[in-house]
């Protein structure tokens, strides 16, 4: 089944969807049942592969006929040479990343461009779940408790910013987004960012001018 439709896809999947070019080579890092993949190729003719750590996702994604690897995207990455890429897509993932900064530069090394999405935990609700209750907030972008998260760590978008400088990369576009609920619809945020936005998705690039540090 191909999707040709991007209303049938999760809101910050079309937005990323409209920042990658037709014909690209693109690389989704942990990408679930391969919706972006199947409606990049359908609709943006991209010769992409995913790499996804779920065994019955990475199946549903090869059914689709989409060309997916089942593993650990830290460790298979490694295996690609320098540009092997266009994009490489990490989507709601560095959250649940123990070395971020180590897996940004293999990500660098193998994309020329580097897309990163993540839930924004400095959104205004969370920040007054924590002032006015005390406990560890969560909401529909961040629904589980602090002993059942499958994150590692909590990442604001001015988090992410000092984040990209410090480690050695440009940041070409943010888009901060606000979806509903179940993430299937939502509008760009333009301005109070750090505060409104449910997500935050960055294209980055090396900084040619400066050294990556691993």
């Amino acid at each position: 089944m191909v999707l040709t439709e991007q209303e049938n896809i999760r809101f910050d999947l079309r937005m990323i969807a409209r920042a990658i070019p037709e014909g690209s080579r693109v690389l989704d890092l942990g990408c679930g049942n391969g919706d972006l993949l199947a409606w990049l190729a359908a609709n943006k003719q991209v010769v992409g592969t995913g790499i996804e750590k779920d065994k019955k996702k990475a199946a549903a994604c090869i059914g689709r006929g989409l060309s997916v690897l089942q593993g650990d995207l830290n460790d298979e990455v490694d295996d690609y040479p320098d540009c092997s890429f266009d994009y490489v897509i990490l989507s709601q993932t560095l959250q649940q990343v123990f070395e971020p900064a180590r897996l940004l530069y293999s990500l660098a090394r193998i994309g020329r461009k580097v897309i990163v999405s993540f839930p924004n935990f400095g959104h205004y609700n969370i920040r007054l779940q924590l002032l006015w209750h005390g406990v560890a907030p969560k909401n529909d972008q961040l629904p589980y408790s602090w002993y059942d998260t499958p994150n590692i760590r909590v990442i604001t978008l001015q988090d992410f910013r000092k984040f990209a400088k410090d480690v050695g990369y440009n940041v070409l576009q943010e888009i901060a987004v606000c979806t509903n609920p179940a993430n299937s619809e939502g509008k760009i945020v333009h301005y109070l960012t750090d505060l409104r936005a449910t997500y935050g998705i960055y294209i980055i690039e090396k900084n040619r001018n400066g050294k990556n540090r691993n």
